[in-house]
């Protein structure tokens, strides 16, 4: 067995014992930091611009978050991401260019285990999408769409402090699509967002 292979082994065998070992109850007053990576799926038929079908295509990029409990099983999530960068296509027409789409989400979350001593901890929440829209194709301009956003979650404790994330989450975001002052189209989407990453307790 090559030295990579017993070294990855260790590195396993030490993260699965620690894990199996570690137990944390979430707990009124705790606040933690999230970072990982997502990849959103924006479906099909994304509204229209200037009589075209409109499609906005999947993306993947950088989330990061912060959370506070203010009771051992309810709490606050501010979480946003890197801008994802989406190809637009359009029917008839092919490739109508790119467009530059950052979220970000104000939500409560309800934690079922909150309270208990447990290395997984799952959650659910509700709250609020704010999406803003950005280097949008010459001529176009697109506006900020407020609406609502659910998601579902689980931590694995790793340590007492540490813990892997998951979690999916589906937003509603509908927007105008201006060129020259007017009206031209909108954009209806309706993301689906899977992520992974690493919870931080404080």
């Amino acid at each position: 067995m090559s030295k990579m292979k017993l070294i990855t082994a260790a590195i396993v065998s030490a993260s699965a014992v620690m894990a199996s070992q570690a137990v944390m109850a979430y707990e009124v007053g705790d606040v933690f930091v999230r970072g990982g990576v997502a990849q959103t799926d924006t479906g099909s038929g994304n509204g229209n611009v200037g009589g075209a079908d409109l499609n906005v295509q999947s993306a993947r990029g950088f989330t990061y978050g912060a959370g506070y409990l203010f009771s051992d099983k309810f709490g606050v999530e501010l979480n946003s991401s890197e801008k994802f960068e989406h190809d637009l296509n359009t029917t008839p027409g092919g490739s109508a260019g790119s467009v530059d789409r950052l979220p970000v989400n104000l939500l409560v979350n309800y934690y079922p285990m909150g309270g208990l001593d447990s290395k997984v901890q799952p959650y659910v929440g509700l709250g609020l999408n704010y999406t803003s829209f950005s280097s949008e194709p010459s001529g176009l301009s697109i506006d900020e769409s407020y609406g609502a956003i659910g998601q579902a979650g689980v931590d694995l404790a790793v340590t007492d402090n540490v813990m892997l994330n998951g979690y999916v989450s589906y937003a509603d975001v509908s927007a105008d699509i201006n060129a020259a002052g007017a009206t031209v189209g909108e954009v209806d989407i309706e993301p689906v967002t899977i992520g992974g990453g690493i919870t931080y307790r404080f």
